[in-house]
């Protein structure tokens, strides 16, 4: 697997990817990451990602009997896959539509109107590539846009796109209707493990942080030689994500597995933090995002995390002779597991009882 020096990955995310392809050039050796087998990556039309109806979940029509029936469904998505694809989850299909197509609208601009929302190479919030990592780390193709989105006052107008017009409000209202599915999802997931239903939103606090990444990934000449998003299990609580197309792959069973499109869903997947609040009954899978030679991508990625220090840990309801507590009570996980995130490594060992 090539490495990159921080210099050379400095002078390099300075031009971003979706320059290099207009102008033609090679992909250069330090977005090189790839060391399996290419040949394992469309297994696209048999992936068995977990589909969960939320409308069931949120007992708007279903019996009592369909609602016990989607908790155990959900609680072995979770610890089986860590994920799943979340189906009417209350958000319009025209509303999605519109939220891609900004975000498409967005990269579509012309180099100098997206600079105006430019990150440093150091920088988390702003447009541009992920923060330089530490040296011998390989580079992602792609590129994306950082908004701290909830609470309001966290946000930094600077970096919120004035074009196209529609983004802000888009943005806006995307945000309150994530922050609807979450309670859903978070008061579901306690149910299915027969704890008190608020459980995990108090762990996560009233200011808990939403923050926003708008991904795009350019068509890339060597897809068997790089990867839009390299292997890495999110820091946040859990996280939801808009596609256009497939491209993400989720670990699992010592197996990359393609995530199906289906039309609308919202994929749903946990993070560090929900594997620690669970005392490990949730995963927090690995997952990448391939590059693909034929076609563009893009991607709106929510990510749900706990408040700035509000201390965090296994429930008291999951802790028990049979199952040993696994994890401590933390603080801040996500600045830990960027730290190591950085390295090309994991974090959770960090967090263990």
């Amino acid at each position: 697997m090539a490495g990159v020096s921080v210099l050379s990955a400095e002078v390099l995310l300075s031009k971003r990817v979706q320059e290099m392809v207009l102008n033609g050039e090679e992909p250069p050796a330090p977005y090189i990451s790839r060391d399996d087998d290419p040949s394992d990556d469309d297994d696209s039309t048999v992936s068995p990602i977990p589909i969960i109806d939320l409308s069931v979940l949120s007992h708007t029509t279903a019996s009592t009997e369909e609602y016990e029936e989607e908790l155990q469904k959900l609680k072995s998505a979770l610890h089986t896959w860590g994920c799943f694809q979340a189906i009417n989850h209350g958000i319009s299909s025209s509303f999605i539509d519109e939220i891609l197509q900004v975000t498409r609208e967005f990269f579509e601009q012309p180099m100098e109107e997206k600079k105006k929302y430019s990150k440093t190479v150091v920088e988390v919030d702003g447009y541009g590539a992920d923060p330089v990592p530490e040296e011998g780390q390989s580079l992602d193709w792609s590129d994306r846009l950082f908004l701290d989105v909830y609470p309001e006052d966290l946000r930094k107008p600077k970096f919120w796109p004035e074009s196209p017009s529609s983004f802000g409000e888009v943005l806006r209202e995307y945000t309150e209707k994530t922050k609807m599915v979450i309670e859903v999802i978070s008061k579901a997931m306690a149910k299915s493990l027969n704890l008190e239903e608020n459980c995990f939103l108090n762990q996560f606090g009233e200011r808990a942080m939403l923050q926003a990444r708008f991904n795009y990934y350019s068509k890339c000449q060597r897809p068997d030689l790089i990867l839009g998003l390299k292997p890495h299990a999110d820091g946040s609580g859990y996280t939801s994500i808009l596609p256009d197309e497939v491209g993400l792959q989720v670990f699992n069973n010592d197996k990359w597995h393609t995530v199906p499109k289906i039309s609308h869903a919202i994929l749903i997947l946990m993070g560090d933090q929900m594997e620690i609040m669970t005392n490990g009954v949730f995963k927090s899978p690995v997952h990448r995002v391939l590059s693909n030679s034929e076609r563009d991508r893009i991607s709106v990625a929510m990510f749900y995390t706990p408040e700035k220090g509000k201390e965090i840990g296994p429930e008291d309801g999951l802790v028990d002779d049979e199952r040993p507590r696994l994890f401590k009570k933390v603080k801040d996980y996500a600045e830990i597991h960027w730290d190591y995130y950085q390295r090309g490594l994991r974090a959770l060992h960090t967090a263990q009882a």
